[in-house]
């Protein structure tokens, strides 16, 4: 079992004064919870938020493929319903359609 390592940091400050830090944390094995909060690129190995995702239509209840980030509206293809609508970062998704994130 691995215990948490002390890792001392030293840095300098505005008014260049040198300080140590002491920090308790494992960096080799980082919770879960905080992995997935922390920015893309600052995790342990960097993995994009964006995902593909089945869409269900409300209407024909057909299934389409839908990039999370789209940046164009998506219609269905067989009743020409709208099923998201982009926004500045994920889609949003019309209200009645369900979805589920894509298996590799």
């Amino acid at each position: 079992h691995l215990e948490a390592f002390t890792f001392i940091f030293s840095f300098h400050c505005y008014h260049r004064s040198s300080k140590t830090v002491n920090m308790l944390e494992d960096l080799l094995h980082p919770n879960a919870v905080e992995e997935k909060r922390r920015c893309k690129f600052k995790r342990l190995v960097q993995s994009p938020n964006s995902f593909f995702m089945d869409v269900k239509c409300p209407r024909c209840y057909n299934i389409t493929t839908i990039f999370s980030c789209a940046q164009t509206p998506v219609m269905c293809a067989s009743c020409s319903v709208v099923l998201c609508q982009p926004t500045g970062g994920k889609a949003r998704l019309t209200e009645g359609c369900s979805f589920r994130k894509k298996v590799d």
